[in-house]
């Protein structure tokens, strides 16, 4: 059966692992944003280079599973591909917490979801991000459009737990 699974939310909501869990269950490909966003030493790929790599992506597998927003990549294209959109909507805190733990588990080392040689790192910019810049205004609206537009296939879910009863239940089917 033909998955195509968007994964958007937060940072530090666990995105990629769930990325990564989907991928598995329905053996598909699984493409993390971040990888193609970032080029090693934490340099910003040509967004036109990035743009290509999604959409060559999204033309070459009938089943995928995509983790990250960029409102700027294929995002769109993705959404109205998508079987499922799961949108990650966890609190503040627990997002600070999951970016801090995960700061500490892969510190002076490049994550399963980053491009090689962008060690994990947390900076106030990144802390910032977490708690203002990526939950503002802007970023409400378009998730507010995305329930208007596609009820029928977002999920959205709260918090680790919902996350947890998601996945249990997936694997009964």
């Amino acid at each position: 059966m033909e998955q195509k699974i968007a994964i958007i939310g937060y940072s530090g909501s666990g995105k990629s692992t769930l990325a990564q869990k989907l991928g598995k269950k329905y053996n598909c490909d699984v493409l993390y944003l971040d990888c193609v966003h970032w080029l090693p030493g934490w340099k910003e790929r040509q967004k036109e280079d990035t743009k290509k790599i999604v959409s060559d992506f999204l033309d070459t597998h009938p089943s995928w599973v995509i983790d990250g927003n960029y409102k700027s990549v294929c995002f769109n294209r993705r959404m109205e591909e998508a079987s499922h959109i799961i949108f990650l909507k966890f609190p503040i805190h627990i997002c600070l917490y999951r970016a801090v733990k995960r700061y500490f588990t892969y510190r002076g080392q490049s994550r399963f979801s980053m491009a090689d040689g962008c060690n994990e790192k947390i900076d106030k910019e990144f802390l910032w991000w977490i708690i203002h810049e990526g939950r503002d205004k802007t970023h409400q609206k378009r998730y507010q459009k995305l329930y208007e537009k596609y009820p029928k296939k977002l999920i959205v879910l709260k918090n680790p737990r919902a996350v947890k009863k998601f996945t249990q239940k997936l694997s009964l089917m």
